[in-house]
C-alpha cells in the first residue's frame, strides 16, 4: 500500500513559511519521498501501518491550509503515468517488502 501526502500551506508570513518546511520535514523524517514539491509519497505494509501513519500526521499538521492523504495498492501504483518534459517516464516499480535506506 501507499500514501501520498499533498498539501496547498499559506507562506505569506515568517511563521507560515516556518510551518510549511517544518511539515515538509517532517515527511521527510518519516520516510516520504517528495514527488513534486507539495506531494510526498512513501510505501507502507498494510492498513494497520498505514492508520498509524495517518495518525502521526493528523498530529502534525500545520495551523492552516489544505493536507490531502490517499492511500493507493500497489497494483494502483503501477499503474500511475507519468510525464516529464513532455515525455512518458518509465513505470515505477513497487520496492521489494523490505528496503533499506
Amino acid at each position: 500500500m501507499w500514501i501520498f501526502v499533498m498539501f496547498d500551506l499559506p507562506v505569506g508570513t515568517k511563521k507560515q513559511m516556518r510551518e510549511a518546511t517544518k511539515f515538509r520535514e517532517f515527511l521527510l523524517d518519516e520516510g516520504f519521498e517528495m514527488s513534486q514539491f507539495s506531494v510526498y509519497a512513501r510505501f507502507c505494509n498494510g492498513l494497520d501501518a498505514y492508520e498509524a501513519r495517518l495518525k502521526r500526521i493528523e498530529s502534525n499538521l500545520p495551523e492552516k491550509g489544505d493536507v490531502h492523504v490517499l492511500s493507493f495498492t500497489d497494483r494502483q501504483y503501477e499503474g500511475i503515468v507519468r510525464f516529464s518534459s513532455q515525455k512518458r517516464k518509465r513505470r515505477r516499480e513497487n520496492p521489494d517488502q523490505l528496503a533499506l535506506f
